[in-house]
């Protein structure tokens, strides 16, 4: 009875185990993207403070276009 009941319940589908062992891969895949994106966003906040009053003080407000609305 056991056997059947292992068997009515999925047991361990062989595509079952693949689907889960690619989705834990991209799982992963993810969070090293993420981590990747993080230090990037880190690195650029990092930059636009630095330079940031530059940035503003090289716009000519005088050339600038009015907003479309």
């Amino acid at each position: 009875m056991a056997k059947a009941l292992l068997g009515y319940v999925g047991g361990s589908d062989p595509r079952v185990l693949a689907e889960m062992r690619r989705l834990q891969q991209r799982v992963q895949d993810l969070e090293s993207e993420l981590v990747r994106i993080q230090a990037e966003n880190d690195a650029l906040s990092a930059a636009a403070a630095r330079h940031g009053d530059s940035l503003l003080e090289s716009i000519d407000v005088s050339k600038a276009e009015p907003a479309l609305t």
